[in-house]
């Protein structure tokens, strides 16, 4: 696709001379674009769910969830692969992000990455990726050549492959799903941080909470999986146990406790009046689901 035809790189006609508007003016522009990005996600809710669907069937056969991104695309997925560990008590190998220049390119600008194909063998065999898993790659423009050769690799081995862009590009032998998310030009012209980014921020929120919620990792909009490691997430911790138990405060929190901090056991044991090896025993059966155990 030539650089003119590319939605992401056109001239959006309302921030026509920019820097000639007062801040006020710039902002309520902000604002009525990032309206357009709400909507364009609203429009493309089927093909997030054929997305989450592969990560589903993926985790649920022992597979883990791969997002590959460059620039802007690579740091969201880096960061939403990351924040799952705390917030769902996962291991930090069933979502990761892979981004073109490596770790040091989260920090900074690396010259040339995008185009840099020849480290991603390298990466698929340090990460013993097999067919079990899915790869979900992110380009704005729909052709970042690591991001395309990195989802080619994937399905030459079997792996479930999508594609996030916010191109009309056309379909791709290798990739089995293509997300495309029209949030129109961008504010700044070929900018794809802002709008574009926006739009996957929210795209991969919804990936992999669902598929986070779909594994029995919540119980209601609680997050029963959650991973205490500070001391907002044990005040949340003892929030949840007394909102599902309707202890009070001390009395929740000796329960997580003695639930060595996990906040399902805590319950399992509250309600079935079980110790924490039957409850981790319960969870095992039941595939880790609270609701399974308790009603």
């Amino acid at each position: 696709m030539k650089l003119d035809q590319k939605i992401t790189e056109a001239s959006n006609i309302k921030s026509k001379d920019l820097d000639k508007k007062s801040i006020l003016d710039i902002l309520n522009i902000f604002n009525a674009e990032d309206e357009i990005v709400v909507k364009s996600v609203k429009d493309s809710i089927n093909g997030i769910n054929k997305i989450i669907t592969l990560a589903i069937s993926s985790l649920k056969n022992n597979g883990r969830l791969f997002y590959v991104g460059a620039g802007t695309s690579g740091r969201l997925g880096v960061l939403d692969a990351s924040e799952c560990v705390p917030t769902f008590s996962v291991n930090s190998d069933l979502f990761q992000g892979v981004i073109a220049g490596g770790e040091q390119a989260m920090f900074k600008s690396i010259e040339n990455a995008e185009d840099d194909i020849t480290e991603i063998r390298d990466i698929i065999s340090n990460k013993s990726m097999t067919s079990n898993d899915t790869v979900i790659g992110i380009s704005c423009s729909g052709d970042a050549p690591f991001v395309l050769e990195f989802l080619n690799q994937s399905d030459q081995l079997g792996a479930s492959t999508a594609l996030i862009t916010f191109n009309d590009i056309e379909d791709l032998t290798f990739v089995d799903t293509i997300l495309r998310v029209f949030v129109g030009p961008e504010i700044i012209s070929g900018s794809t941080r802002m709008k574009s980014g926006t739009a996957t921020k929210i795209i991969l929120n919804m990936i992999s909470t669902t598929t986070m919620i779909k594994l029995n990792k919540t119980y209601g909009n609680f997050m029963v999986d959650l991973k205490i490691m500070n001391k907002k997430l044990l005040n949340r911790g003892i929030h949840i146990v007394q909102s599902l138990t309707e202890l009070d405060r001390e009395q929740s929190e000796a329960l997580l406790e003695r639930a060595d901090r996990k906040i399902k056991n805590a319950i399992i044991m509250h309600k079935l009046d079980t110790t924490y090896e039957e409850s981790e025993e319960l969870l095992k059966k039941s595939n880790g689901s609270l609701r399974a155990i308790i009603e």
